[in-house]
């Protein structure tokens, strides 16, 4: 698993660690079950603070992207299954406006929210 976090970027780094795992997820390239390195080991790759790690992890355990697995550390979740129609929907909505807030905190216009949902489609395949 290759996560690299860019100083520049305004993103915190749990964000962007968070991020890149969750498309890697996503898109396949992560596996239902594929163990995540460990909190002190991806730390030690980043040369990162343990906690910043940390917070990208229980992020992702929040998300039910990934999950706690005892000694086997964290892992890659299974895929939640089928969703009712009502549970998609309600699902996109709560994430639609946590997009929706950001934006707004950005700046951005709704082309550019648009533009960005679309790109990030296309990165999914």
């Amino acid at each position: 698993m290759i996560v690299a976090v860019d100083p520049s970027d305004p993103t915190p780094a749990y964000q962007q660690i968070r991020q890149q795992i969750a498309r890697m997820v996503a898109a396949g390239t992560l596996q239902p079950g594929a163990q995540l390195p460990t909190i002190r080991q991806l730390a030690l790759d980043l040369q990162l603070a343990k906690g910043t790690v940390a917070r990208a992890y229980e992020s992702l355990l929040r998300d039910g992207v990934v999950e706690a697995a005892g000694r086997r550390g964290t892992v890659v979740a299974p895929p939640a299954g089928v969703l009712a129609a009502e549970e998609v929907a309600e699902e996109l909505l709560e994430v639609a406006r946590a997009l929706a807030v950001r934006a707004r905190q950005l700046g951005a216009d709704d082309q550019q929210v648009s533009a960005a949902v679309e790109a990030a489609r296309r990165e999914l395949g």
